[in-house]
């Protein structure tokens, strides 16, 4: 054979050359799909999906157009609890071991491989280092010794991942080595200085991965012993200094992530300053118009403001007459329930406020009913006749609840004469210990 024809007979393999992405989990019957996602600093794009076979064994396919980056298994629902990230260099197979007791344990894939014993043999130093401090030693030699090995492991590893992928990740976690002997205090300190010394906020493949997040959450909330509300703030202030100028999007991301942590722990001031001073500015600028929406409507709706206005019918001397909430002045407190005659919580709550608020005339409740049709509400409301009924058609677009925030059924809002809001119970037992007081 000609040479021109043996290299024209290699391109067709050169072309398609594959690789796989396969694993196994255990136990089987507890899985039935793994799904496969490119991750990217915007987004996670599907790629394919392979069913588990019996064996809880699974393969997908890649061909040389994959991109090589951060890819993502999804192995169950909800998605963003059940997934984990690996590294695709597009030169080499993927394949791992998942085990729901054992956890995750990559066999095939250098990247992977170095990365996964890189976090295991810094555990391993990590764990010796705080039974170091726990045992509240104070032997110099064996802490040279223990740090000795700290910055072998560091440097080992950063010389054996040279031209890799995982490089990229080993320099970005290099810890803080001390020069010599430090005590607790001291050492903590130093340690959340540098936390983020090394990390390169700018980096495509660790902005892919959940590298940034596990480490910016780590810096704000994890490491804090005096976990004020001053010292969050200037861990949030820290932080954006850290991460330089420009990358908005990724700032975005990981500054909406820290204040949906505050939102959870129900820190309105937290939430707040972390809005006001950084994250509606980025939500603006990368056109991010829900978090936008998200922002003004949970700041609008924070205990010790001003609830928003609605229309409101009432019966007087039997005569329908219109007014509004701002309007109302037939009592010292106003309790604005959120609710659906197709909710089966609400059904089940009404009947318990109707009945721990009928002698306490000094409270009146505004029932506001968000439903598609009007029939099934009507059928409902001759059960609380002593409650003011609004109806809110449009379900979940209706802009009055979406003005309130309402995410779920029943929501309550207690509000003084003056329609401040002074509470937000989260259900109807967090309501009664709060009418009790």
């Amino acid at each position: 054979m000609k040479p021109t024809l043996v290299l024209f007979a290699l391109i067709p393999t050169l072309l398609f050359s594959q690789q796989r992405i396969s694993g196994v989990f255990t136990p089987a019957d507890e899985f039935t799909y793994a799904f496969l996602y490119h991750s990217t600093p915007m987004s996670s794009d599907y790629v394919d999906r392979a069913q588990i076979a019996e064996d809880g064994s699974f393969a997908i396919t890649l061909d040389s157009t994959a991109t090589p980056g951060i890819y993502k298994i999804v192995y169950a629902l909800p998605p963003e609890e059940h997934n984990f990230d690996f590294i695709y260099s597009g030169k080499e197979s993927v394949a791992f071991s998942y085990s729901l007791d054992e956890g995750l344990d990559f066999n095939e894939g250098q990247n992977n491989i170095l990365w996964e014993s890189y976090t295991k043999s810094m555990e391993m130093v990590n764990r010796t280092i705080s039974n170091f401090y726990t045992q509240q030693s104070t032997d110099k030699k064996a802490f040279a010794d223990i740090i000795k090995t700290l910055s072998e492991t560091q440097n080992a590893y950063e010389e054996s991942s040279k031209g890799t992928m995982a490089s990229v990740f080993i320099k970005a976690n290099k810890p803080y080595i001390p020069k010599g002997f430090e005590d607790l205090s001291t050492y903590s300190k130093n340690l959340k200085r540098t936390y983020l010394k090394h990390v390169d906020f700018s980096d495509p493949l660790l902005q892919s991965s959940e590298f940034l997040v596990d480490r910016v959450l780590a810096y704000v909330f994890g490491m804090n012993a005096n976990t004020t509300d001053e010292t969050f703030m200037k861990d949030v202030d820290a932080l954006m200094v850290k991460m330089g100028e420009g990358q908005e999007v990724i700032k975005t991301s990981l500054f909406e992530l820290i204040w949906r942590r505050f939102k959870n722990m129900e820190n309105t001031e937290l939430a707040n300053y972390l809005s006001d001073t950084y994250l509606m500015a980025l939500a603006k600028k990368t056109n991010y118009e829900t978090l936008v929406e998200e922002l003004n409507v949970y700041k609008n709706n924070a205990i010790g403001n001003k609830a928003t206005n609605f229309d409101i019918s009432i019966l007087k001397d039997g005569e329908p007459q219109t007014t509004t909430l701002y309007d109302l002045n037939s009592a010292n407190q106003y309790l604005v329930i959120f609710w659906s005659s197709s909710c089966s919580h609400c059904l089940d709550e009404l009947p318990k406020v109707h009945s721990v608020l009928k002698d306490k005339k000094d409270i009146k409740v505004i029932a506001f009913a968000i439903e598609d049709a009007p029939e099934n509400w009507q059928g409902k409301i001759d059960e609380f006749s002593d409650f003011i009924h609004v109806l809110g058609l449009e379900k979940w677009d209706n802009p009055i609840a979406n003005q309130y925030g309402v995410q779920s059924t029943p929501s309550y809002f207690l509000l003084d004469k003056n329609k401040v809001i002074i509470d937000k119970p989260y259900d109807f037992e967090a309501l009664e210990i709060l009418l009790k007081k």
